[in-house]
């Protein structure tokens, strides 16, 4: 039976879950490379949110898949990245048929960021049971509206999603109310019944694995709670699995750094008003003040 308490995720947890060292004499390729599919005609920030989080972990190499009306736009954005642009579906999503330009990829992708800022669930669901299968031994975190893939039932591969209280609610049919009420039992129904790591957002967000272990970090502050803050986190927890870590240790790294980026923020901007593209800037620091590299 799963324990009734979550463990504290503090920085003596990341300490005992060091990230792999690539040594000084490693490229960019030993740190792993990064694929974010995201972003729609409405959100093509999203991409470059989740983009730019994930090379601020210190992977070494970036791809990001976008709609072909965003994707010329987000190249210029963020030079560092190459850009795939992709068929979209009426309603501004993924066209299944996309996934052929994607297949390439798959050997060599560390980690996919599935879901920032994607729009058309029902037309896009097609894209993304096509590239899950595709990308099998990457490690996977679906975020925002690629998470409905859960309703073709439980992963047999390492998947981490990254619900709110409302994404919670519409994925497994419960009344908000009662995520709210007890996040942790649900997320932990939730993680068994879909073979998945889940990261339930809130003011306590908990990481919880399908064998029913949870972590539980309290630190979060109001800041956070604003535009783009999810895909940032989305794009650290993918950033931290390419550098090597398996997808709960990259969530913990993910969810402390995001938190203690906004800490960083406060202290200079004030408790609201930051920005969330402004939180990628401060987690290198952050990194090198728990010892790693």
């Amino acid at each position: 039976m799963a324990p009734s308490r979550a463990t504290a995720l503090t920085e003596a947890t990341l300490a005992r879950w060091p990230l792999p060292h690539p040594g000084n004499d490693a490229d960019k390729e030993s740190r792993g490379r990064v694929l974010v599919v995201a972003g729609s005609g409405e959100t093509p920030g999203a991409a470059l949110l989740a983009g730019t989080a994930a090379l601020r972990t210190g992977a070494g190499k970036l791809t990001i898949a976008a709609p072909r009306c965003i994707a010329q736009g987000l190249a210029l954005a963020i030079p560092e990245s190459r850009v795939i642009a992709l068929p979209e579906t009426r309603g501004g999503g993924f066209d299944a048929r996309g996934c052929e330009a994607l297949a390439p990829l798959a050997e060599s992708t560390s980690a996919v960021v599935l879901g920032p800022g994607m729009r058309d669930e029902k037309r896009s669901a097609a894209f993304v049971r096509r590239l899950l299968a595709l990308f099998r031994d990457s490690a996977i975190v679906i975020d925002a509206v690629a998470m409905a893939v859960v309703r073709d039932g439980a992963f047999d591969q390492p998947v981490l999603l990254t619900p709110h209280a409302g994404e919670m609610a519409h994925l497994s049919g419960l009344a908000k109310d009662a995520v709210v009420e007890d996040p942790l039992l649900v997320a932990r129904e939730a993680a068994r019944r879909w073979n998945a790591c889940i990261v339930q957002k809130g003011a306590t967000t908990f990481i919880v694995q399908p064998d029913g272990r949870a972590w539980r970090f309290d630190g979060g502050s109001p800041g956070l709670a604003t535009s783009g803050s999810g895909d940032m986190l989305a794009g650290l927890i993918g950033g931290f699995a390419a550098r090597g870590l398996p997808l709960v240790r990259a969530a913990g790294w993910g969810v402390l750094m995001h938190a203690r980026a906004g800490d960083a923020l406060a202290g200079r901007f004030g408790p609201l008003g930051y920005l969330a593209r402004e939180l990628a800037a401060e987690v290198p620091a952050l990194i090198e003040s728990i010892g790693q590299r």
